[in-house]
C-alpha cells in the first residue's frame, strides 16, 4: 500500500485537519511543506495537483484529493472508521452538518478578524472590517455554544467524530485571535475535552495556526 502523502504546511488549519484526523485512524504518512513561505502553490508541479492552488492536497493508492474536509470525509470511510463517519444516513448527516458548517459559515465569517489581526494582511486591515467579522465570527460561535448547551459533549451528539476534528480547530483560532469574545462556557468545556485527546496532545494544536 503506498504511504499517503501530504503536501501543505502544518502551519495551516486545513492542513492540521488531515494530520489530526491522521493521528486518530493510526495512517502511516509523509509530509511536504508547502505554501506561505515554503514551495509555492503556483508551481506547475502543484497546480497539476489542485488547479485552485490550496493546500492540503493529498496522494493515496487511490489517487489525488484536495479539499480538507472532503479529504477528512475520504480517510474515515477508507479505513473504516465509522465512529468518525458514521454510514447510516442520518447519524452521517448529523456528522457532515457541522462539518459544512465549518467550510462555509465559521471559515467565511472569521477571515476579515483572523488576516487582519494575525496575518497582518493589509487587505484586511480597515478597523471596520475587522469588527464586522468580530461581530460575524462571535454570532457564528454562539450557534456552536447553543448545540454544546444541549447537553451533548461532541457537535453531533454523544461520540467523537470527524466534525469535532473540524470545528476543535477553529475553536481554537477563535480562543488564540485578539479579539473581544463573549463568555461561552460549554465551548470552553468542550474545547477541554477536545485537548485531553492523546492526537491532539501529539500534534499540539493549541497552538494558533
Amino acid at each position: 500500500m503506498m504511504v499517503l502523502r501530504i503536501l501543505g504546511r502544518v502551519s495551516s488549519i486545513n492542513v492540521r485537519k488531515v494530520l489530526w484526523i491522521c493521528d486518530e485512524i493510526g495512517i502511516e504518512y509523509v509530509r511536504e511543506d508547502w505554501g506561505l513561505g515554503y514551495s509555492s502553490t503556483a508551481q506547475p508541479a502543484f497546480l497539476a495537483l489542485n488547479p485552485n492552488g490550496l493546500i492540503p492536497v493529498v496522494e493515496s493508492e487511490d489517487g489525488v484529493l484536495w479539499e480538507s474536509n472532503t479529504i477528512c470525509r475520504y480517510l474515515a470511510s477508507k479505513y473504516g472508521r465509522e465512529d468518525l463517519l458514521p454510514l447510516s444516513p442520518w447519524p452521517r448527516a448529523l456528522v457532515e452538518r457541522w462539518m459544512d458548517w465549518q467550510a462555509t459559515d465559521l471559515n467565511g465569517a472569521w477571515r476579515g478578524a483572523f488576516l487582519g489581526l494575525v496575518r497582518k494582511d493589509a487587505a484586511y486591515a480597515e478597523p471596520a472590517l475587522i469588527a464586522a467579522s468580530t461581530r460575524d465570527w462571535n454570532s457564528k460561535m454562539e450557534i456552536l455554544e447553543k448545540q454544546l448547551s444541549s447537553g451533548v459533549p461532541f457537535v453531533a451528539g454523544e461520540e467523537f467524530t470527524a466534525a469535532d476534528i473540524v470545528i476543535g480547530l477553529s475553536v481554537n483560532r477563535w480562543l488564540k485571535t485578539p479579539i473581544e469574545r463573549p463568555r461561552l462556557p460549554d465551548v470552553t468545556a468542550y474545547f477541554a475535552r477536545l485537548q485531553e485527546r492523546p492526537a491532539f496532545r501529539r500534534g499540539g494544536y493549541d497552538k494558533l495556526p
